[in-house]
């Protein structure tokens, strides 16, 4: 374990040594390589800055409306019959849109029924199983002006269920009941 962590510590400043190194072998100048994609970062950013905004307004009224509580209660009765928990419901759509949205829902949980808990472990498996959908298609699409989306939304909600799902059973067998 104290060779990860070693390991883990150099990662960042060894990689860093290593571009500069590649960048002086080669002869270029990586200090204005370096400014000028922070350029290209800053218009890419400019460029997507309305869709995030949209986002942030979407997921705020999403929260303060009350309509995450009105779905869980809606689909509760579904939940119950698959053994699936009802506050976890929420969670489950928010995750869809925000990241940090759903790490706040997912603290929540963790107030209420603590991390070690069989709601706690599902919801933090959940977490790394699953993916922003909205933001994530929202956001890169934006960025390189692909408008005709095809089959991504439908593929990455399947996914996005399978991870739900995937995250369920897993935590079952691991850590049981």
């Amino acid at each position: 374990m104290r060779i990860m962590l070693v390991i883990s510590n150099l990662l960042i400043p060894v990689t860093f040594a290593l571009i500069l190194l590649h960048g002086f072998l080669k002869k270029t100048n990586v200090y204005e390589n370096f400014i000028e994609g922070a350029k290209d970062g800053l218009s890419v950013v400019v460029n997507i800055l309305p869709t995030i905004i949209g986002l942030m307004v979407a997921v705020g009224i999403l929260r303060a409306s009350g309509a995450l509580t009105l779905l869980a209660g809606l689909l509760a009765p579904a939940a119950k019959l698959i053994g699936f928990p009802e506050d976890v419901i929420p969670l489950v759509f928010m995750r869809l849109v925000s990241s940090s949205a759903s790490t706040g829902l997912l603290l929540d949980i963790f107030k209420t029924y603590g991390p070690d808990s069989f709601v706690g472990r599902l919801t933090s498996v959940m977490m790394s199983c699953t993916e922003t959908v909205f933001y994530t298609m929202s956001v890169y699409f934006m960025s390189v002006n692909i408008t005709k989306t095809r089959y991504t939304l439908s593929g990455a909600l399947l996914a996005n269920f399978a991870g739900v799902a995937a995250s369920v059973w897993i935590t079952g067998y691991v850590f049981g009941r």
